[in-house]
Protein backbone atom coordinates (compact mmCIF):
# COMPACT_ATOMS: atom_id res chain seq x y z
CA UNK A 1 0.00 0.00 0.00
CA UNK A 2 1.74 3.63 -1.04
CA UNK A 3 2.12 6.13 1.74
CA UNK A 4 -0.61 9.17 1.79
CA UNK A 5 1.07 12.21 0.75
CA UNK A 6 -0.65 15.22 2.49
CA UNK A 7 -0.36 18.77 1.69
CA UNK A 8 1.31 21.82 3.74
CA UNK A 9 -2.01 23.20 3.87
CA UNK A 10 -3.66 20.08 5.30
CA UNK A 11 -0.95 19.92 7.76
CA UNK A 12 -1.19 22.92 8.63
CA UNK A 13 -4.83 22.60 9.51
CA UNK A 14 -4.80 19.92 11.34
CA UNK A 15 -1.81 21.22 13.43
CA UNK A 16 -3.14 24.24 14.34
CA UNK A 17 -6.73 22.29 15.35
CA UNK A 18 -4.53 20.59 17.47
CA UNK A 19 -2.75 22.99 18.88
CA UNK A 20 -6.21 24.65 19.64
CA UNK A 21 -7.30 22.13 21.88
CA UNK A 22 -10.85 22.12 21.09
CA UNK A 23 -10.29 18.15 20.37
CA UNK A 24 -8.09 15.64 21.67
CA UNK A 25 -5.89 14.43 19.38
CA UNK A 26 -7.40 11.00 19.01
CA UNK A 27 -10.70 12.89 17.50
CA UNK A 28 -8.60 14.34 15.20
CA UNK A 29 -7.01 11.40 13.93
CA UNK A 30 -10.66 9.74 13.30
CA UNK A 31 -11.85 12.60 12.02
CA UNK A 32 -9.25 13.17 9.20
CA UNK A 33 -7.93 9.58 9.36
CA UNK A 34 -4.23 10.23 10.32
CA UNK A 35 -2.56 8.51 13.08
CA UNK A 36 -2.05 10.44 16.25
CA UNK A 37 1.60 10.07 16.16
CA UNK A 38 1.37 12.24 12.78
CA UNK A 39 -0.64 14.88 14.40
CA UNK A 40 1.67 15.16 17.19
CA UNK A 41 4.53 15.42 14.64
CA UNK A 42 2.87 18.26 12.91
CA UNK A 43 1.93 20.12 15.72
CA UNK A 44 5.30 19.78 16.86
CA UNK A 45 7.06 20.94 13.69
CA UNK A 46 4.55 23.72 13.42
CA UNK A 47 4.84 25.16 17.21
CA UNK A 48 8.71 25.21 16.75
CA UNK A 49 8.66 26.76 13.08
CA UNK A 50 6.05 29.37 14.16
CA UNK A 51 9.16 31.62 15.79
CA UNK A 52 10.36 31.73 12.54
CA UNK A 53 7.07 33.25 10.97
CA UNK A 54 8.17 36.74 12.92
CA UNK A 55 12.04 36.72 12.57
CA UNK A 56 13.21 39.03 9.91
CA UNK A 57 10.06 40.47 9.01
CA UNK A 58 8.18 37.32 7.96
CA UNK A 59 8.96 34.45 5.99
CA UNK A 60 10.91 36.20 3.44
CA UNK A 61 14.55 34.97 3.07
CA UNK A 62 17.60 37.31 3.07
CA UNK A 63 18.46 37.39 -0.71
CA UNK A 64 22.07 37.92 -0.46
CA UNK A 65 21.77 34.54 1.88
CA UNK A 66 19.94 32.66 -0.67
CA UNK A 67 22.42 33.63 -3.29
CA UNK A 68 25.43 32.94 -1.61
CA UNK A 69 23.63 29.44 -0.53
CA UNK A 70 22.91 28.49 -4.04
CA UNK A 71 26.87 29.44 -5.20
CA UNK A 72 28.06 26.57 -2.75
CA UNK A 73 25.08 24.16 -3.86
CA UNK A 74 26.89 24.62 -7.54
CA UNK A 75 30.24 24.72 -6.07
CA UNK A 76 29.62 21.52 -4.70
CA UNK A 77 27.61 19.96 -7.73
CA UNK A 78 30.63 20.86 -9.81
CA UNK A 79 33.03 19.11 -7.21
CA UNK A 80 30.71 16.11 -7.13
CA UNK A 81 30.47 15.68 -11.07
CA UNK A 82 34.27 15.75 -11.24
CA UNK A 83 34.57 12.72 -8.64
CA UNK A 84 31.52 11.01 -10.22
CA UNK A 85 33.83 11.14 -13.70
CA UNK A 86 36.86 9.91 -12.07
CA UNK A 87 34.96 6.94 -10.62
CA UNK A 88 33.79 6.13 -13.83
CA UNK A 89 37.61 6.39 -15.27
CA UNK A 90 38.67 4.35 -12.57
CA UNK A 91 36.37 2.00 -12.29
CA UNK A 92 36.77 1.57 -16.43
CA UNK A 93 40.78 1.23 -15.81
CA UNK A 94 40.72 -1.70 -13.11
CA UNK A 95 37.59 -3.52 -15.32
CA UNK A 96 34.90 -3.02 -12.91
CA UNK A 97 32.70 -1.62 -15.24
CA UNK A 98 31.58 -4.83 -16.89
CA UNK A 99 31.34 -6.92 -13.41
CA UNK A 100 28.39 -3.81 -12.32
CA UNK A 101 26.92 -4.32 -15.82
CA UNK A 102 26.46 -8.03 -15.42
CA UNK A 103 24.25 -7.79 -13.05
Amino acid sequence: MARKRFSSEFKAKVAMEGIRGDKTVAQLSSQYRVHASQINTWKKTAQERMVEAFERGGSQPDPKELEAREDRLYQQIGKLQVEVEWLRKKSKALGLERARNAH
